[in-house]
């Protein structure tokens, strides 16, 4: 890495381009909480965030959320350190309680294929869950494989890699306050 390259911050790398703000992305989150909380009203859901990616949404989205409700995690892999999914789906880390006659709300970052998606909804419905829902960050429509309904949608985007408030490129960016799409994977910094 030259030092021109490490002096680069990773808020304002030029080879990063800003789609939405900290403040668009805070405003609809707590939209979505809003709606979340109408629509649960009386029930106690338990939200599954996706990691790594969804950690920070779920975070801000739970806050945003004025309801009774349970947290879980799961991890599922389909990327790695690539730039596009490679259709194989395996879970990495699963759920600590059972689901079995829950409201269940998957909170994930972003559906593209919709492959991970549909694996994991299936199998929450299989364990016995009695409801699943899906709230997404981003949906990148264009590239959908499978049809997944996204109950709660933060906002569509265009087929473009993304990065930052938890999603990542080979574990960057995860901490940019703000989401951006990396305009060259190929500059390495």
């Amino acid at each position: 890495m030259s030092s021109s390259a490490a002096a680069v911050s990773e808020f304002s790398n030029p080879n990063l381009e800003p789609l939405f703000s900290s403040e668009q992305i805070q405003a609809r989150v707590s939209e979505m909480g809003a709606e979340i909380a109408r629509d649960y009203a009386g029930q106690r859901p338990l939200l599954v965030g996706v990691l790594k990616g969804a950690y920070i949404f779920l975070s801000d989205l739970v806050r945003a959320t004025d309801l009774r409700l349970g947290v879980e995690f799961m991890a599922i892999s389909s990327y790695g350190a690539a730039m596009r999914s490679s259709g194989e789906v395996r879970i990495v880390k699963d759920l600590d309680v059972p689901v079995d006659g829950r409201d269940i709300l998957i909170v994930e970052d972003i559906v593209d294929t919709g492959l991970t998606l549909s694996f994991l909804i299936g199998s929450l419905h299989q364990r016995g869950a009695r409801t699943v829902r899906l709230a997404a960050l981003l949906d990148k429509f264009e590239r959908r494989e499978r049809e997944v309904r996204i109950d709660y949608c933060g906002f569509q985007i265009p087929d473009a890699f993304v990065v930052g408030y938890g999603l990542d490129f080979d574990e960057r960016y995860r901490n940019l306050p703000y989401i951006a799409v990396i305009k060259d994977p190929s500059l390495k910094d």
